[in-house]
């Protein structure tokens, strides 16, 4: 028995992409929460956290947008901030035996919440 029939014969393959792209949003979101960012190296962690997420098992794609008119505003002495989830706009592609689902992580302006949702699952 490999580890697929093991350990996830209970949920179908289109909710192993959900799971698989939903466990890789929730590290980038628990790992990069509070890291330091500035202007200058927004551009170079988006392709960090892009790189490291898409090491995860059945992880397609990763887009990361931290956004940059926020990071413009800086006023304080250090002209950097702790990356918060108000500032990113991340997609995750899973997919799973031809089951693709897209994880998002956006900031809702209604709900003053960066959500964590699933956008679409083909």
């Amino acid at each position: 028995m490999n580890v697929d029939e093991k350990y996830f014969k209970i949920i179908s393959k289109r909710e192993r992409a959900i799971f698989e792209g939903a466990i890789t949003m929730g590290a980038i979101f628990h790992q990069f929460i509070g890291t330091p960012v500035s202007s200058r190296t927004a551009e170079g962690l988006e392709k960090a956290m892009m790189n490291a997420m898409e090491l995860q098992p059945c992880i397609k794609e990763v887009q990361v947008k931290i956004n940059s008119e926020m990071l413009e505003q800086l006023k304080n002495e250090y002209q950097y901030v702790s990356l918060s989830g108000d500032m990113l706009d991340v997609k995750v592609f899973s997919e799973y035996d031809g089951n693709l689902a897209i994880i998002r992580m956006k900031f809702i302006e209604e709900l003053h919440y960066p959500l964590i949702y699933v956008e679409e699952v083909q």
